[in-house]
């Protein structure tokens, strides 16, 4: 597991910990905000799993949230990269048997 950015899924790091004015060496998005967050649910009130947070409005902006808590992700497998063409699997899933 490890930590990515929202935006551009690129890797953040191991810092100990993230800051408000912490941006995405990528991309240049805010790190330390609710899309980056391993509370941010939108199937809860405020998008948020804890009852707690202060509500954010902005959930791509850099917050000061008490909460905040880096989500991880599962690093893509090798040759994972590699999206098969949508097209192509339409066309294999409509293809006459024979």
């Amino acid at each position: 597991m490890e930590r990515v950015c929202y935006r551009c899924g690129a890797r953040v790091g191991t810092a100990e910990r993230i800051g408000r004015r912490d941006a995405c060496l990528q991309c240049g998005s805010d790190l330390h905000c609710c899309r980056n967050c391993a509370f941010h649910d939108r199937a809860y009130n405020n998008a948020c799993r804890e009852t707690q947070a202060e509500r954010q409005v902005d959930k791509e902006a850099g917050n000061f949230c008490e909460y905040f808590a880096f989500r991880t992700a599962v690093p893509p497998a090798a040759g994972a990269g590699a999206r098969p063409d949508p097209k192509a699997r339409l066309e294999a899933l409509f293809q006459k048997r024979k």
